[in-house]
């Protein structure tokens, strides 16, 4: 089996969402079933339908996110240091052709969303930036084409 990396951050949530999804979740389609059961003609009853569809949904979502948190290998960030890029590094870059900075964490697939700042250690970025220091150039291959940035920090926190 093997390990999936995390931060304390991302594993607390995944268990966050286990527990909804097992307590919250579950109980609100076993009443949505019961209700659509109540109906009658289980053949042509969409709410029936769409509740098992969505317990089916839920149930696949909970066999994932247990296995995720079984394989689990939990760093916490805060006790790493140093000035090279690894992960759970919040790396500032500057792009050197629009001059804009961006702020990146390095964390695991599971708890990765750009939009939050938050990079997958797999992704194109990251790859890149793993093993770099502060001043250093970093290239970057995207899929919307190459990038070049600066090293404008490092902290782990």
């Amino acid at each position: 089996m093997e390990k999936v990396p995390m931060t304390v951050g991302g594993f607390a949530a995944l268990e966050a969402e286990l527990k909804h999804r097992q307590q919250v979740e579950r109980q609100r389609i076993i009443t949505a079933i019961s209700e659509a059961r109540a109906l009658g003609d289980l053949s042509e009853n969409a709410e029936y339908h769409a509740a098992k569809e969505a317990q089916s949904l839920n149930e696949g979502r909970i066999q994932e996110l247990e296995s995720l948190i079984g394989r689990a290998d939990v760093i916490d960030v805060t006790k790493l240091g140093g000035d090279t890029i690894k992960f759970g590094a919040t790396v500032k870059l500057i792009d050197d052709d629009t001059e804009e900075e961006k702020s990146y964490q390095i964390v695991g697939e599971p708890e990765s969303d750009v939009k939050s700042g938050k990079v997958s250690i797999g992704s194109p970025i990251a790859r890149a930036l793993i093993g770099k220091k502060v001043g250093d150039s970093v290239q970057v291959n995207t899929p919307g084409g190459g990038k070049s940035y600066e090293v404008v920090s490092v902290a782990f926190r």
